[in-house]
């Protein structure tokens, strides 16, 4: 019975929802350090049909599951508040940073 306890909490705090701040950026380019940051790039490849990605300052990589949702910020730092399921952001709002 603990156990079961156990892993419903554990499911239960990682489905609280948490804010994440990082760039939008597409997939392909998000493991090159030069293109973060390039709006312009950013927004080409998405429109060709790359999946979009928040990188980290850490440079840590999150799958977005609402594309639509974060096109719009192509190569702008944001903060996205949402759930997290394994590595992959279920997005409730996008704010754009300064």
């Amino acid at each position: 019975m603990k156990k079961v306890l156990a892993v419903f909490a554990f499911c239960a705090i990682s489905a609280m929802a948490a804010d994440w701040t990082g760039t939008i950026i597409d997939e392909k380019c998000s493991t090159v350090k030069g293109m973060k940051g390039n709006a312009a790039c950013a927004a080409k490849c998405l429109k060709g049909g790359e999946a979009a990605v928040l990188l980290t300052d850490e440079d840590k990589i999150y799958k977005i599951a609402d594309q639509d949702k974060v096109v719009a910020h192509a190569g702008h730092k944001v903060t996205i508040s949402g759930t997290l399921d394994g590595d992959t952001i279920k997005v409730d709002s996008v704010k754009m940073l300064m």
